[in-house]
Order: structure tokens, then sequence, then C-alpha cells
């Protein structure tokens, strides 16, 4: 074969490569078309049906000289590309996507300006258990100048015999704190039927691990113009915790906080496993703020210090912990919360950690 010879027949081989390029592209056009289609009838995006169906059509149509296998195994390819070009424009469509919204989402609440860079704590006792006892937490959250207060009204806990809150009283002593010592208040509510009663106590309305995917309560929040503080599920994967969130700015309410609070895995020797690389992955994935639950993610007072300085490390907007007069004597997680004593150190550790803008 001439020199001659040979450069036409990479010239056609380029063609082909051109027209292959064309096709392909043109196939993936079409693709994303069928992922919106699939996406408007809420049908699974993955056919596993339809690609055998793909494939061994394939197979009956190939008059080589490739080997059915070594087709098979570029189409799978190029459906495992065009699966992934679907998800892309899925994720590019969520309102909490950052492709969708580039800058940072920016609560402000009580003077503290959450998602702008700064870093900030919440902080209070598990559960609401009188005046007395959220009062003492309040005046030591103050004097460290925190000014988020958390505390449980409504505890959904795993045993029904345990105890289950005070309820809208624990509300309202939650509110009559939060006015006295000047703090804004992020409480828990469980049912849809009382976000509208939570208007007039809470500043951020917590919805709980076990509530990630009650979506009537996500909805519900998301109608009402009031800041929210979303936890992730105990086995919620990114994914399923990023589209609750859509659940709630669906509905108009972009006000959202993401809590990253430690998932489900096989180890024992933490309450939960903290997934700390959750905070950049949410924070390069949605425009929203993220905190970091270190109470509940290890269940050890030992590792508060530790996990939170990896939180602000890692970039997260803030750490939220527990804190009780009387850890000892407390009516729900005694082992997780920090005394007074122990809560002035855990401050001390991370203050000087902490990121404050000029």
């Amino acid at each position: 074969m001439s020199h001659a010879e040979l450069e036409a027949l990479r010239e056609r081989a380029d063609e082909i490569n051109l027209q292959i390029l064309k096709l392909i592209n043109e196939r993936g056009r079409v693709v994303q078309e069928i992922g919106k289609a699939k996406e408007a009838q809420g049908v699974h995006r993955y056919d596993p049906v339809r690609e055998r169906k793909m494939l061994n059509n394939i197979k009956e149509y190939n008059d080589g000289p490739f080997l059915d296998s070594t087709l098979q195994h570029i189409f799978k390819e190029i459906f495992k590309a065009s699966l992934e070009l679907q998800e892309d424009d899925h994720s590019k469509a969520l309102l909490v996507s950052r492709k969708k919204k580039p800058e940072n989402t920016i609560i402000e609440v009580n003077g503290v300006r959450i998602g702008d860079g700064n870093q900030s704590f919440i902080v209070g006792p598990c559960a609401v258990e009188s005046y007395e006892q959220t009062a003492a937490v309040a005046e030591q959250a103050v004097k460290q100048g925190i000014k988020i207060l958390r505390g449980g009204a409504f505890k959904p806990r795993t045993s029904p015999y345990d105890f289950q809150g005070l309820g809208l009283e624990g509300l309202k002593i939650l509110r009559k704190v939060g006015d006295e010592y000047g703090l804004a208040i992020i409480s828990e509510i469980t049912n849809p039927a009382d976000i509208e009663l939570a208007l007039d106590y809470v500043d951020i309305i917590q919805i709980g691990a076990r509530n990630m995917q009650n979506f009537d309560l996500l909805k519900a929040a998301g109608a009402v113009r009031k800041p929210v503080l979303l936890k992730r599920g105990l086995a919620a994967t990114i994914d399923e915790f990023v589209n609750a969130a859509e659940y709630i700015i669906s509905q108009g309410n972009d006000q959202i906080i993401l809590c990253e609070r430690g998932i489900r895995t096989y180890e024992r020797a933490t309450r939960n496993t903290l997934d700390i690389s959750a905070v950049p992955i949410l924070k390069q994935e949605t425009h929203l703020p993220v905190f970091v639950d270190v109470t509940h993610s290890t269940g050890r007072r030992d590792l508060l210090v530790p996990t939170a300085k990896a939180a602000l490390a890692i970039g997260a907007d803030g750490v939220m912990a527990e804190v009780h007069p009387d850890p000892a004597v407390a009516l729900s997680d005694s082992a997780q919360q920090m005394d007074f004593d122990q809560f002035d150190n855990f401050m001390k550790e991370l203050k000087p950690l902490v990121k404050v803008n000029a």
C-alpha cells in the first residue's frame, strides 16, 4: 500500500470519527429530552430492561469485525454517559442547586448572618425541661456571645416510653427565655399542623432527622416565611438530603440551613458516624449554608471538641451542640450533653478557629 493510499484511509477514518461524534451528540440531545419526559412522568431515569433490549439489538445486528462483547462494552459506556447527562440536567433544574444560583444564600437571624462566610454556634439543651433549666443555659450562651438558642419542645423518641417533651409549654418557655436574654430560638416541629403555631414562638423551624422525608411537613415549612434548619436523615444519601431541601424551597421558602448530624453505619464507637465530607459536597452542590451537629453525630462529650474543630476547618457555616446545667439528671440524652464547665472549655478551644469576616 502506498503512502497516498494510507493517508486516504486515515482521512476516511477521521471523517467517520466526526460522523460518530455528531451521532453521539445527537443521541445525547435525544436522551436529554427522554430524561425530561421521564421526570415529568415521575419515572426512574435508569431502565435496566430497556438497556438489556438495546444491547441484545446491537448483538443481533453486528456484522463484524468487532466482537459482540466489545461493541456491547462500548455501548454500555455510551448508555452510562447518557444517564449521567440526564442526572446533570436534573441537578441543574433543582432550585437548591448552585448551578441554579451560584451565589450563597445568606440567612440573617438575630444579627447573625449564616452563609456569608462567618461561622457561628447554636447551643442549648436537648429538651426543654423547665424555665429555670432553659434560662440557665441561655445565660451561659450569652456569656459566650452566642445568639441562637436550641431546645426541644416536641421530642420524637425511639421508644414511646421516653420523655416526649413539654410540647406547647416548652415553646412558651423558649420564647420567654429568648426574649429575656436576647436570643433567637430554634426548636423542632414534628407535625405539619403545628407549623403555624410555631411561628409565634420560634425564629428557626427545625426539621429533625426522623422527619427529613416527612414530605407534608417539608411542604408546610416551605409555605411559611421562616428559616428552616433541615437535618440529614439517619440513613439518607446526600442526594436524598438535597431533594428533601428541594421540597421546602419548591414551596417558596429558600431560607434553609442544611445540618449534617451523622448517619447510621455499622460502627458503634459513636452514636452515629459523622460524615464530615458531606459539608464540602453540600457547599459545592447547593447554595445553602451547612451546619454540623456534633452532639448527635458522636453522642460522646469527649469527641465534641475535635469534631467541632473538624467542622470549622472543613468549611461548615456553624456548629450545633447541646448544653445542660446538670447532664446527669437530664430527661433525654444525658450522656452527650455538656455541663457548663465543659461548655466553657468547648468554646475556649474553638473560638480561635472561628472564621469571622472583617
